[in-house]
């Protein structure tokens, strides 16, 4: 369901006090979401990892981000494939916010307005109740998702015509956002947030699906971002990835208790081949 302004308003006169107060400007991201961040906690290796795919499908690949809010995930694309493109339904995040709209992302809705062919489509958001995998599926040879753990059917292409080739896990921002707020904004003592962190549950599920056709070259590129990752990833940071490690959510950490299949071998951000 699309925002309304008046819940968005509210949001910001929020974040303004929340402002006043924050331990790090790089808090409100996780804390504020749809105005600050993503609903999705990311690094700079997912969005290289993104973009070396897309260079290996085109020379000059043709991207598209389905649900890109106002755009946070979609510019650090951008700083590498300068024409990439996104599409965004809810036009009150920019408008309710005094936001400037860039020519580079549409309001409109995915489920019935993607015209145009794509070498690679990110979908980072799927409201409950909405499928537009139909129409996502026939616009590209490759998708890449990632949604929170216990929704991901909206999130499968499997059904669709699609190889699924990889996937991997981050923190959901939700888990961060706990995290920061009894680390940095409540007085519970250290032994009950070692307890209360041993609870989290709440995961991002990253998909890289392949048009059969593809699926050699994308199995390729992947197995290549494995190898350069263990030599570059201590050089290929962001400033907000410090909060991901602060909290406990390090690059290639492995969770205590883990609460799925998945999870019981698998790091945050490791690769796994399928």
């Amino acid at each position: 369901m699309p925002f309304r302004i008046e819940d968005l308003q509210k949001a910001l006169m929020a974040l303004n006090t929340f402002r006043q107060y924050a331990v790090s400007p790089h808090h409100e991201r996780y804390s504020f979401p749809l105005l600050c961040g993503s609903y999705f906690a990311y690094r700079k290796v997912d969005v290289i990892r993104i973009v070396q795919i897309a260079k290996a499908i085109s020379n000059n690949p043709r991207y598209l981000d389905v649900g890109c809010g106002y755009g946070d995930f979609l510019e650090k694309i951008r700083e590498y494939l300068p024409n990439a493109k996104g599409v965004e339904r809810n036009a009150e995040i920019f408008y309710a916010c005094n936001r400037l709209k860039p020519d580079f992302i549409d309001v409109s809705n995915a489920d019935w307005d993607i015209s145009e062919m794509y070498d690679v489509v990110f979908v980072g958001w799927m409201e409950p109740g909405v499928d537009f995998r139909d129409r996502v599926a026939c616009k590209t040879d490759v998708v890449i998702t990632t949604i929170d753990q216990g929704l991901s059917l909206g999130a499968e292409y499997d059904g669709h015509g699609f190889d699924r080739i990889a996937t991997w896990r981050s923190p959901s921002w939700d888990d961060v956002n706990t995290e920061i707020m009894n680390r940095y904004y409540t007085s519970i003592s250290k032994e009950t947030r070692q307890v209360l962190s041993k609870l989290r549950s709440a995961h991002n599920l990253w998909y890289v699906y392949s048009n059969p056709s593809k699926s050699d070259i994308v199995r390729s590129v992947i197995k290549k971002c494995i190898k350069q990752e263990d030599h570059d990833f201590i050089n290929e940071h962001y400033e907000f990835e410090s909060v991901l490690d602060d909290c406990g959510f390090r690059y290639h950490e492995e969770l205590e208790e883990p609460s799925s299949e998945i999870e019981s071998t698998a790091k945050l951000w490791e690769i796994r081949l399928i």
